[in-house]
Parts: structure tokens; C-alpha cells; sequence
């Protein structure tokens, strides 16, 4: 991660324009914060992928949110159409209108977390097989150029997440969504955290998912329900919450249960006030020991 982010900062100085993979179920959880830092005045263009494992109004949502930044245009993909995904191409052109021309080449550089859907992307775009796909995070190892019909030289960057997400709620939903490997966080932990989301958010698709005679109290309740509802059960007939944790992420993640999207602008926007409070509270703690510790000399 520390070499991707390395590279990243050498080869910006270089770049038209910059295209951020985005999961649409996370669209700002899946932002790397590093980027806003870096980027200045390049061009961005946010492409939020999986908008079939999506709420649909939601994506739309983000989209608007996204756009108000400057210079940053949204496209939402699915692989089901490639078709859409080509018009990322057309995008470029348009947002660097300047180059593009038979001698004035568009340098691109295409980045995205891990298990974003970056790699099949930049299959579509080049039209041929260029990187590895596959659904675990941490597919592609090293960065890639790729040449592009369209006059455009793709710069490939390693999926990589930060060292330190500073949003405790940011973790949980990359750990939802698959972007983080599941050794790094138990399937219980995760499970319940979505299961508190989904009764919140979503509660109509998790009665017709798991076949619920009534919207459980809470996401103990809900564990419970789809547990007996599964045959999760061990000795004593209790419910196998391990087993069950699974099956909810599992069917979470695959999008049997729905559209979802796991964040709202307004969410995260209350989330950020809620966590710059706690941080300023901690530098004013970690000041007054500081400063009690010089009275005391």
C-alpha cells in the first residue's frame, strides 16, 4: 500500500486526468481520502460500479452529491453494459478538451479499492483481456500502462486501501461490501452492523428475503429470524450466528436480498461533524497533559 501510494504521487504531475473507481453501494466509503489531498486542479471523473447491487436512487443521490465538487463528472456502471461503461472514453475527451488529437495524447490514471470492479473496467475499455479479474480484494499487483483506441494511455494502480480509516462506520462497510478481506474482521461483527442497517433502511426487503412474518425489533431479533429461518441451528436448536452472519453478507454482497446502498450524503456528512468533534476533543486532551506535564517542571 505505502509503495502504491508512492507511485500514485510520483506519476500525478504527469497525468490530464483521473479516473476514481467507486463501489455504488459506498460511493464515499470507497473514496480514497488521499486523493482529495493530491489531486488540485486534475479533472476526476467518479465512476460508481455495481450499480445492479445498488439502490438506484440512491446512486442518483451521490451523483449529484459527488458533482458539486470542481472539475468532477459521474458516470454509473454496471458490467451488464459495457456499452455504458465505453462512454467513460467519451467522458475523457470531453472533460480534457485540449488533447486527444493525433499528437496530443490524454494521460489517464485509473484507480479504485480493492474488489471495485477496476480490472474489468479496463478489460471493457481496451477491448481485450489486460488485467485479472476476480471477486477477492487484491487482484492486480503492480501498476500497468494500457493504450486505448481513443487516443488515451491508461495508467493501471494496484487496488490499495489507507493504512488508517479514520470513519470507524467507513471500516464496517468496506468490510461489508467485500472490499476488505474477511480475516480481518469476524463475520459476526460485520453482520451485525448490516443487519442494524438494513432493519433501518431496508426492512421491506428483508421480509420478503427471509420470508419474515413481522420487521424484527432489532438486529439481535433479525440474526435469530434468519438463523431459524435457515436451519442455522446447533445443538439445543440455537442459532448458529456464525453460519447466519454468513448467509446475510453473503446474500448482501451477491444483491439477492436487494438493491442496497449502505451510506447517504446526509449520513456521512453527519458522520465527518461527529468525528471532527472527537478529534478536536482528543488534540484538547492531549494538550492538556501536555501542558499540565510542562506546569509540573
Amino acid at each position: 500500500m505505502h509503495k502504491a501510494s508512492k507511485e500514485i504521487k510520483e506519476i500525478l504531475p504527469r497525468i490530464d486526468l483521473i479516473i476514481e473507481v467507486l463501489d455504488s453501494r459506498i460511493p464515499y466509503s470507497s473514496q480514497n481520502p488521499m486523493l482529495s489531498k493530491l489531486r488540485g486542479e486534475i479533472p476526476c471523473i467518479r465512476v460508481l460500479s455495481k450499480t445492479d447491487l445498488a439502490d438506484s436512487e440512491r446512486t442518483e443521490l451521490w451523483q449529484n452529491y459527488l458533482e458539486l465538487e470542481q472539475g468532477v463528472k459521474t458516470l454509473a456502471v454496471t458490467t451488464e453494459e459495457p456499452e455504458k461503461i465505453k462512454l467513460i472514453t467519451q467522458l475523457c475527451h470531453k472533460m480534457v478538451p485540449e488533447k486527444g488529437s493525433n499528437d496530443k495524447t490524454i494521460k489517464a490514471l485509473i484507480m479504485g479499492i480493492p474488489n471495485v470492479g477496476k480490472s474489468t473496467i479496463i478489460n471493457i475499455l481496451a477491448d481485450r483481456i489486460i488485467a485479472k479479474t476476480g471477486n477477492e480484494p487484491a487482484v492486480t499487483k503492480r501498476q500497468q500502462r494500457i493504450t486505448l483506441k481513443n487516443n488515451i494511455i491508461l495508467s493501471d494502480t494496484p487496488g490499495l486501501l489507507w493504512p488508517k480509516v479514520e470513519n470507524p462506520n467507513s471500516a464496517y462497510r468496506l468490510a461489508t461490501t467485500g472490499a476488505i478481506k474477511d480475516t480481518a474482521l469476524s463475520y459476526d461483527d460485520i453482520a451485525f452492523f448490516a443487519a442494524e442497517y438494513l432493519l433501518e433502511n431496508y426492512p421491506q426487503l428483508l421480509k420478503s428475503r427471509y420470508q419474515l412474518d413481522h420487521i424484527p425489533n432489532d438486529e439481535a431479533d433479525l440474526m435469530e429470524a434468519i438463523g431459524r429461518k435457515r436451519g442455522c441451528l446447533r445443538a439445543g436448536k440455537q442459532v448458529d450466528i456464525e453460519k447466519t452472519s454468513k448467509i446475510l453478507i453473503s446474500e448482501l454482497r451477491a444483491g439477492t436480498i436487494g438493491g442496497v446502498t449502505l451510506e447517504t450524503p446526509e449520513m456521512i456528512e453527519k458522520e465527518l461533524q461527529e468525528l471532527a468533534i472527537k478529534q478536536a476533543n482528543k488534540e484538547a486532551k492531549k494538550a492538556n497533559r501536555k501542558q499540565k506535564w510542562k506546569d509540573s517542571r
